[in-house]
């Protein structure tokens, strides 16, 4: 495991110990740490051309490459008020038709730590009118967290490969949504 604890956090002890990669453990005052993944969605929204929205990620992890609008699910919050409050947050726009595709374990690092995640994803669809061409051209003129709104057409399993996806688990979830037409 790469979050080595070196001392315990509740008492300090330096004999903190690592069970399986499952939790840690510290046999001076009992405390546990329980390594449980966190959960987070991820939303596919393209248009009837098979017309997919992604973003160039401007920080890291993995800067530069595409995702999709998505992020942690808050505490006390259902997968699907997390997508419809990460598409305002991220695209700021409303979505509806929200369906599940399925769940797929993830790495995310991020300053030096590891997170193991469950990222859910869905489709969605754009509420009211617009095209996914013209969103993406209003967001890349105003001052955003992303590098960039990308438009791609995805008409293959196969072309999902070549694509600069920052998370395999994007790449899961698109390959599988096209098994299943």
């Amino acid at each position: 495991m790469k979050n080595d604890f070196k001392l315990c956090p509740m008492c300090g002890s330096k004999n903190i110990q690592n069970k399986n990669d499952r939790k840690w453990f510290c046999p001076e005052c009992g405390f546990d740490l329980y390594c449980n993944v966190a959960a987070s969605v991820g939303v596919l929204i393209f248009d009837d051309e098979n017309n997919f929205l992604f973003e160039k990620r401007a920080k890291e992890p993995k800067k530069g490459f595409w995702t999709q609008p998505g992020g942690f699910i808050d505490a006390d919050e259902s997968a699907e008020e997390a997508v419809e409050r990460e598409c305002r947050e991220e695209i700021g726009a409303q979505v509806t038709d929200i369906r599940y595709i399925g769940s797929y374990p993830n790495t995310y690092e991020y300053k030096k730590i590891t997170y193991k995640t469950c990222d859910m994803f869905f489709t969605a669809k754009l509420s009211g009118s617009g095209s996914l061409k013209e969103l993406a051209e209003k967001l890349n003129a105003q001052e955003s967290e992303v590098e960039e709104v990308v438009v791609q057409k995805i008409t293959s399993a196969e072309q999902i490969e070549e694509l600069p996806l920052a998370f395999v688990s994007t790449r899961n979830a698109l390959k599988d949504f096209f098994k299943r037409g």
